[in-house]
């Protein structure tokens, strides 16, 4: 008794296959890979204090002194964003894992307990019908701004597609012969989800994840700028971007390089989500 809990080695072969014909999904790759070291590195790669003002340098362009300019109260902008990087990588990846750690054990358990399926699917649409940023103002307003309350907000925003995307894929595996076979061998339904049914999410699963981080790190962006992210002067990408909205006209870098960098972090991981799938998903691969 067997199951397929291994990606097939072909799969992987047809990703690495497309990585080397591919030189956007290539720049995508470099690029995730420098900017999410150049945040666990901000420590020693970041030229000033990321939150040390200076009077004199408000509001400067950028320069061989300062690479990518200064804000309207002379902090670096290039340090900025290097810690920001490292604050918003780090919400985005916990209200993920917190999400899934919600949704893959409901979509299983609806997909494994017909009785199940009813009740919490319809919960997971009623989560679904409210756009994601409404669930930030309410728990906004309930937890107050912070990172609390934005990881509760991406954490909320994740468990309902989560779930609906394991419980398509459980239900392909929970009639197959080897789930059949471990029931009659006296397997509890515990340990067949997590031997079998849950393996076989997998492939979807980490799909799923890496399309979710890159639409969360805009979602969470987006929560900062409305003000219910961290308070300043801790650097945010988000918050960057909402201080400088008042500046466009006089020193629109200060906007434009935050909103720039979020752009590239996001399309990045949406390509590397794309070619993930493509490889993954058998019915794509041509």
């Amino acid at each position: 008794m067997a199951s397929s809990a291994a990606i097939p080695s072909s799969r992987v072969s047809a990703l690495v296959s497309r990585l080397g014909r591919d030189p956007i999904l290539w720049i995508s790759v470099i690029l995730l890979v420098t900017i999410i070291g150049s945040a666990f590195l901000a420590d020693w790669l970041a030229p000033y204090n990321p939150i040390q003002t200076s009077l004199r340098a408000r509001s400067k362009p950028p320069s061989l002194q300062f690479l990518l300019g200064t804000d309207e109260q002379g902090r670096d902008i290039l340090s900025r964003i290097l810690f920001g990087l490292r604050l918003t990588l780090m919400t985005g990846l916990l209200g993920l894992l917190s999400g899934l750690a919600v949704g893959i054990p409901t979509g299983m358990l609806a997909a494994y307990f017909p009785r199940l399926d009813m009740a919490l699917m319809r919960l997971m649409d009623v989560i679904l019908s409210f756009p994601a940023i409404l669930f930030g103002l309410a728990i906004a307003g309930a937890v107050g701004p912070g990172l609390t309350g934005i990881v509760i907000s991406l954490a909320v925003a994740t468990i309902a597609p989560a779930a609906r995307i394991t419980r398509s894929a459980a239900l392909t595996v929970v009639n197959l012969e080897f789930v059949v076979g471990a029931r009659m061998v006296g397997l509890t339904n515990a340990q067949i989800l997590w031997r079998y049914v849950l393996p076989n999410c997998t492939p979807a699963l980490i799909v799923y994840s890496t399309l979710r981080f890159g639409q969360l790190i805009l979602l969470g962006a987006s929560l900062s700028f409305l003000g219910l992210g961290i308070a300043p002067p801790t650097p945010e990408l988000g918050v960057m971007v909402s201080q400088g909205r008042g500046l466009l006209l006089t020193a629109p870098h200060i906007a434009i390089i935050p909103c720039t960098v979020i752009l590239l972090l996001v399309l990045s991981f949406n390509i590397v989500g794309d070619a993930l799938r493509d490889a993954l998903d058998p019915q794509l691969r041509v």
